[in-house]
């Protein structure tokens, strides 16, 4: 006990430390420090949570989700631990834990909502222990870190099959790597998935990872496509089709990047938050909190009032301009940005591509995202990062017309704001890194706050 005190005590202060000094949220580094000292004090906090815990994985969407879920949770009223600021591998969680602990060691909290890098997973059902999993995909995402799908869904498998009979996994039944995992698994998850024929695709996008059943080989079937490889699917050969979903959002209303109306269960829902994919993340939070005995109505008006999550269509405003910040670090992701921002009459686009370790360090990536969506549009897209260069290159063969890159993310940010006629609206589109970076830009000009206070 001593030692899981000492844990918190020395994890609180570097986190108090580090936001004091500038130098940092605390979102991390904390966790690390207590971890050292007693390995075990993630499982310890977890335990005081009084109603449990809900972990979301997946490639896209799980800051989101989870921070719909959290909100939707506060607003009961209930005290909610969560790691709202992203940082999703384990010591982020131990992070998040130990900034609601006291100093004297103890979390008196009602709910933990924790999102978690999908290789993570395993580790922190172990260590959390949740009540609910959610896994909401599986899109192709950083090959050089993490190996194809098919490695990622063994290792969610192995996860949920230590999952305890009293906690419940929640699945996307859309996507067809996710339910392989389900399918496979001793009890039967929850299912979620979206039923609008109005707002899907006849055909698959070029770039769609899951094509083909993982049990015969043959080529997966589509009636409807949503995102990416999401959809309504079955396997010619009767071998592998779409699970039903116990929980289906219908009548989708998409305002493009600004908001969304959706039914879940004959019930209305708002979304101050745009595009298709936050109808998945939408669906996905409702089927969470009725896993743990919430009725979704009593959520309806926190999640009507949701703020983005770091990133994820953060809004800020100058001159007289608009500006939407969006993070875009896969094909799938980068596409549906693309597809919803496209839409608009009017919008300047400033794309950041990096490669450090965090980014993953192959952008090859980039030639399945298709800027050809961008190629009928006037204004030109400012490419700019590390690989600032090589986007340059992919817009050329893209047909888009394009400004000479720019390595500082400063420099592209003042050029986006001397092309964008006030009035109008702006995209930053952003891979993982070069968000950080531009996040740092905004809050020392004073136009973002921090994104451990958000």
């Amino acid at each position: 006990m001593m030692r899981s005190r000492a844990a918190v005590v020395a994890g609180k202060t570097v986190g108090a430390l580090s936001r004091l000094t500038r130098r940092g949220g605390g979102t991390t580094f904390p966790g690390d420090v207590a971890r050292a000292i007693d390995p075990g004090v993630l499982t310890r906090l977890a335990a005081e949570l009084g109603s449990g815990s809900v972990v979301v994985t997946g490639t896209n969407g799980k800051t989101t989700t989870a921070r719909l879920i959290a909100e939707a949770l506060a607003a009961l009223p209930a005290r909610v631990v969560a790691n709202r600021a992203g940082a999703n591998m384990i010591y982020g969680a131990t992070a998040a834990a130990l900034g609601a602990a006291g100093w004297g060691g103890g979390l008196k909290a009602d709910f933990g909502v924790f999102e978690v890098d999908e290789a993570v997973l395993p580790q922190a059902v172990d260590e959390i222990r949740p009540r609910v999993v959610v896994v909401g995909n599986l899109f192709r995402d950083q090959l050089d870190r993490y190996g194809e799908l098919e490695q990622l869904a063994l290792t969610i498998q192995r996860a949920l099959g230590r999952l305890p009979l009293s906690a419940q996994a929640v699945l996307n039944a859309d996507d067809p790597r996710v339910a392989q995992i389900g399918l496979g698994l001793d009890r039967p998850p929850l299912w979620y998935g979206l039923d609008d024929a109005s707002v899907s695709a006849p055909e698959l996008p070029h770039a769609a990872d899951a094509r083909t059943c993982p049990r015969c080989g043959r080529g997966l079937a589509f009636s409807a496509v949503y995102v990416g490889h999401n959809g309504h699917w079955r396997c010619p050969g009767g071998d592998f089709e779409r699970p039903t979903p116990q929980i289906t959002a219908t009548s989708i209303v998409r305002h493009g990047l600004e908001s969304l109306e959706l039914q879940i269960g004959g019930q209305s829902f708002a979304l101050p938050l745009g595009g298709l994919y936050n109808a998945y993340n939408l669906t996905a939070a409702v089927a969470a909190l009725s896993q743990l005995g919430i009725d979704p109505a009593r959520a309806r008006a926190s999640l009507a009032r949701a703020q983005p999550a770091f990133g994820r269509q953060e809004r800020f405003s100058q001159g007289g301009r608009s500006f939407t910040l969006l993070l875009a670090k896969n094909p799938t992701g980068f596409n549906e940005i693309l597809r919803e921002a496209a839409g608009a009459q009017e919008g300047r686009f400033l794309i950041a591509l990096n490669d450090r370790v965090a980014d993953g360090t192959d952008v090859s990536w980039i030639w399945d995202v298709d800027f050809e969506i961008l190629a009928s549009r006037p204004e030109a897209v400012i490419p700019a990062g590390r690989r600032g260069r090589d986007l340059a290159l992919r817009m050329k063969y893209a047909g888009v017309a394009c400004e000479p890159a720019q390595d500082s993310l400063e420099r592209a940010l003042d050029r986006l704001l001397e092309v964008t006629p006030p009035g109008s609206q702006g995209y930053i589109l952003l891979t993982y890194t070069a968000l950080l970076e531009m996040h740092r830009v905004l809050v020392k000009r004073g136009w973002l706050r921090p994104f451990w206070a958000s």
